[in-house]
């Protein structure tokens, strides 16, 4: 019977190219599975991702689908799959879905996190995990651009996409900040997201932070929607990936 299967998955990305194969690097998230699938029924298998997810990043809560003749259950897939994956990918649930489902079309949400240590003094067992920032922080005015980057504009100064005819309106439904001790966490939830577009918006929020732009500047990235205007590009092993709504 052709069933299509949804799985969900974890992995540190930290040693790979990204989610999406490569003509030329073997070493993506997606080429893993395929190479396990082809491996399991001896054809390719293509396996569509909810998104892709630079190199250096990690999930908690990716989302795939892929179709397949099978007698077995989901469980049997899943254990199958998980057999032969590195210690560093494992897939958390595998589910058999309708025929139509897409896991990149029928995305309605996304949740990223990005998470920073802010000391002076890093936490080295964090450092795979997080962007150390050793100066101090100015919280405050931080929350003010956060509030001003939510809801729906044109996100194209906050990416590194050149020209393209596709829209670059998307939505930010919350920006929110979860704080113990040196430890940040900032929570993205949107409908949809650009290239980079999160590791930009943070290090515009870090310049925030450090006095070197001023909360206002949002709306002025907004209107001119030029890269350039924009903060720097934090680092990925902060990025995770931590849920795929549908």
């Amino acid at each position: 019977m052709k069933r299509n299967v949804k799985i969900t998955l974890q992995y540190d990305g930290g040693r790979y190219k990204g989610w999406q194969k490569l003509g030329d690097n073997p070493n993506t998230i997606q080429q893993k599975l395929e190479d396990i699938l082809e491996k399991k029924v001896g054809r390719n298998i293509p396996v569509i991702g909810s998104g892709r997810t630079d190199a250096g990043v990690h999930a908690l809560g990716q989302v795939a689908n892929f179709h397949l003749v099978t007698d077995e259950t989901a469980s049997q897939i899943q254990d199958y799959i998980n057999a032969y994956l590195p210690g560093d990918i494992a897939v958390t649930e595998a589910i058999f879905v309708p025929e139509a489902f897409h896991s990149r079309y029928h995305v309605k949400e996304k949740i990223y996190s990005y998470r920073i240590h802010n000391d002076a003094i890093p936490f080295v067992f964090d450092r795979k995990y997080c962007h150390h920032v050793p100066e101090p922080l100015r919280l405050e005015p931080m929350r003010e651009a956060m509030a001003m980057l939510e809801g729906t504009h044109d996100f194209l100064g906050f990416s590194s996409l050149k020209k393209t005819k596709k829209s670059t309106t998307r939505t930010l439904h919350s920006l929110t900040l979860e704080k113990e001790g040196p430890k940040l966490r900032f929570i993205f939830q949107g409908d949809g997201f650009l290239l980079h577009s999160i590791r930009i918006m943070m290090g515009t929020l870090l310049e925030v932070g450090f006095g070197t732009m001023k909360p206002k500047e949002i709306e002025e990235i907004f209107i001119k929607k030029v890269r350039r205007e924009a903060g720097f590009t934090v680092p990925p092993q902060g990025l995770f990936l931590e849920e795929v709504r549908y």
